[in-house]
This record gives C-alpha cells, sequence and structure tokens, in this order.
C-alpha cells in the first residue's frame, strides 16, 4: 500500500464519494504550472453497455455520453480544486477534453492526462494510444489537477499489455494506429495519427456529433472489466 499524506487520503475519500471511479497522484517534474507541481488524477469508468453498442460508427447515446462524462469530470476537477483550496493549497484544472492550438492545430491539451495517470499507478497505454487503466481498460475519461499539496509519490514503472493483440488497429476505419507497442519514450506520434483520426471522424460521422467522437477502437480492445 502507498503511504500518502493526510490531504492526499482526505482527497481521494472525497473525490471517490463524488463519483470518481479512480484517483491517483503523481509528482510529474514538468509541465508549466508554477508552484503547482504535483498532480490528483481522477478516472471514470464509461458505461459499458454504452460503449458495447458502438459497432462500425459511434452511436448517438455514446456521443450524449462521452460529453456528459467530460462535463462530470471537469466539476470533478473543479471540486478537487476547491477542496485543496479550502485546505490552503493552489490548484490548476486541466480540462477532461480540451485541445490547445495556440501554435496551431495539433490534438493536444495543455498536459497529458494519459501521462499522469500512468505516473499515478493507474494503468498504461495501448497500441490505440489510448489509456488502459488497470481495472475498465481502455473505457474510462480521465482529468488531472495540479496542486502545490504536498503529495508521497512512489515510481511506477509500466508495461505494455497489448503484445501480440491488433485488434484496435484492424478496426480502426481511418488506420490511424500504426501498431507499434508502447513504451516509457515512444511519442504518441509514433503509434498513432490523430489528424488522420479526426478528418476521418469529420467526414464520416457528421451525423452523430459533427464527427467528434468514434470509439471504435475501445469497444473491440479486451481489456475491459
Amino acid at each position: 500500500m502507498i503511504a500518502m499524506t493526510e490531504i492526499q487520503q482526505l482527497l481521494r475519500d472525497y473525490l471517490l464519494e463524488q463519483g470518481a471511479s479512480d484517483v491517483g497522484f503523481c509528482c510529474p517534474g514538468d509541465g508549466d504550472f508554477g508552484d503547482c507541481v504535483n498532480a490528483v488524477s481522477v478516472a471514470v469508468h464509461l458505461s459499458d453497455a454504452i460503449v458495447d453498442e458502438v459497432g462500425a460508427e459511434p452511436t448517438h447515446t455514446y456521443f450524449n455520453h462521452y460529453r456528459s462524462v467530460n462535463a462530470f469530470i471537469d466539476a470533478l476537477l473543479l471540486k478537487a480544486g476547491l477542496f485543496l483550496q479550502k485546505h490552503g493549497y493552489r490548484y490548476i484544472t486541466v480540462a477532461a477534453s480540451q485541445s490547445i492550438n495556440k501554435d496551431g492545430w495539433n490534438y493536444t491539451g495543455r498536459y497529458s492526462h494519459k501521462k499522469a495517470a500512468v505516473l499515478a499507478g493507474l494503468g498504461t497505454i495501448g497500441k490505440s494510444s489510448m489509456f488502459l487503466h488497470k481495472d475498465f481498460g481502455t473505457r474510462v475519461r480521465l482529468g488531472t489537477v495540479f496542486t502545490n499539496a504536498p503529495f508521497d509519490c512512489s515510481d511506477v514503472t509500466p508495461v505494455s499489455l497489448c503484445k501480440n493483440c491488433d485488434r484496435c488497429v484492424k478496426a480502426c476505419p481511418a488506420g490511424a494506429i500504426s501498431g507499434r507497442e508502447w513504451a516509457p519514450g515512444v511519442t504518441r506520434e509514433e503509434m498513432f495519427d490523430a489528424k488522420k483520426c479526426s478528418e476521418y471522424m469529420k467526414k464520416h460521422f457528421q451525423h452523430i456529433g459533427r464527427g467528434a467522437v468514434c470509439g471504435i477502437c475501445m469497444e473491440v480492445c479486451p481489456l475491459k472489466k
């Protein structure tokens, strides 16, 4: 059992009571967050019944669920921040799904939720470049809060779980997944073409959320509870 500071334990218990499925902590040592150098990773388990309905294309129900869970995570992040502030600490939230494109369209956010979640010991990365939660597989959404609260952080050694599985590679209608297995140091660009994925969604799934979601690689992944 990883030792936790008092504020870590209090915050974890609070977020779980508020509906988070899992909570982890890490000390990334990077990112432009001033004195808020420690991070809280929040995971919310998606509905298996809704994800199971995704077939050759996403469903309207999945699109609504995706947006609802993102909004719920953003609310959880705010609650986490207010909880920390109430206890005398500072915080900066990183939205569940928000691209920062000031230097051109790059399909990245202010900080990688997947990186924070991996460092926090919540799971690893799949060939699809999606986060694989240790219990829920691909079927989670993530959010992150940075803070100056003191955390006890342990080093984790994540490993790929995909091995010879290539279900997501074969299922991706955009051909955006290269099939390269993840390891620390392997970049998203080496595994996954975000532009190709986005352009395919916008072209083929305009009738469902204007092409904002897909979910096919998530649905076919066998790593689920």
